[in-house]
């Protein structure tokens, strides 16, 4: 019997034993859950609109012939090449020009020139006798009628000739040539060059319904695209119909895209983000903290090396972090990883 008692005795002091290990470990287990914190300062967030399109040339233009004539594809003074792809020009600058001997001659323009000179001499001498008597008024009427007759012939014949030429009407880029054998015949209307102008580029968008009474001309807009990931072109909102489509319950839009250094390029294709509102020394906080169940949206903070879940209530949000209009405050430490794992007033230990 006395052995029997002190098997028990023995028995019963290692299950307490166990127990007290079992209890030692867990409290251990329940302080080692490591989380990563975020001491949150004020910050800003914006309210924004995303939408894509194909960004668009805000000029362009296919020159044709006004003239049938010789080819001669001008020189670039920049390279001292003959003009090609991608070559800049200026406007008025001459990219094509015609040759016809015969049609020039007919047009006189050395004789319509001294015509005029001499209609105009003719002119200012019989007002020079009209004043002092010397002619009537017929006469000096007369000698008006063939100053502007000459006058406008000679316009005419200098607008004749410059038909001649192929001029740009802006600055912009060469973006097709046709190729044509120096010195061969071109008829009137050949498409001989087309120019883009793109250092402010457009994008036209189709935008939901909801927003149609928060957006207005002016609004900042910024601008990506994937090739260009360290770059974001600024833009504005330039025009906005006041019509929604039935079909698609959206409106159009066009954004005007700052792009002096020509990184963007007519075609490519472009996220844009349109700035409709921004709030200063506000909360905010990554969107993939917050957890979401019946009781609402909730987040985790540690004070005193414990972890406290609070209901918060958002505002605005953007891709990636939102506004807490309540539930937080400036310095509280957000749990930001580890989380998922953490029951309130769980033992907690910060890591990196």
């Amino acid at each position: 019997m006395k052995i029997n008692l002190y098997h028990s005795v023995i028995l019963f002091a290692l299950l307490g034993l166990a127990a007290c290990n079992n209890q030692s470990a867990d409290s251990e287990a329940e302080i080692a859950i490591p989380v990563s914190v975020e001491d949150l300062k004020p910050g800003f967030i914006e309210q924004t609109i995303n939408t894509t399109g194909t960004v668009t040339a805000t000029k362009e233009a296919t020159l044709m012939t006004e003239m049938a004539g010789r080819y001669s594809l001008g020189t670039n003074p920049r390279t001292g090449k003959p003009f090609m792809l991608g070559d800049h020009v200026a406007k008025g600058q001459v990219i094509v020009e015609l040759e016809d001997e015969e049609y020039v001659n007919n047009l006189g323009m050395e004789a319509k020139e001294l015509n005029l000179r001499i209609s105009e001499q003719n002119y200012t001498k019989q007002k020079s006798l009209f004043d002092k008597g010397g002619v009537t008024q017929s006469e000096l009427s007369n000698a008006e009628v063939s100053a502007v007759n000459a006058r406008d012939s000679y316009e005419l014949a200098k607008i004749q000739l410059e038909k001649m030429k192929v001029r740009a009407p802006f600055n912009g880029v060469i973006t097709k040539l046709p190729y044509y054998t120096q010195g061969t015949r071109v008829a009137n209307g050949t498409e001989v060059v087309s120019l883009m102008s793109y250092e402010k580029l457009q994008l036209e968008v189709n935008l939901p319904e909801k927003y149609i009474n928060q957006l207005e001309q002016g609004q900042q807009v910024r601008v990506m695209n994937y090739t260009l990931p360290e770059d974001t072109l600024q833009g504005e909102v330039k025009e906005l119909s006041p019509a929604i489509s039935t079909e698609t319950r959206t409106f159009a839009g066009k954004l005007s895209i700052d792009n002096d250094d020509l990184k963007l390029r007519p075609g490519m294709f472009v996220q844009a983000e349109i700035i409709l509102d921004r709030k200063d020394s506000v909360i905010v906080i990554p969107k993939d903290v917050i957890i979401s169940n019946q009781r609402g949206k909730s987040v985790f903070i540690v004070e005193q090396g414990t972890a406290e879940q609070k209901q918060v209530t958002l505002g605005y949000e953007n891709q990636d972090r939102v506004e807490i209009t309540s539930g937080l405050k400036a310095n509280d430490r957000l749990v930001v990883k580890g989380f998922e794992t953490l029951r309130s007033r769980s033992k907690v230990k910060i890591i990196k």
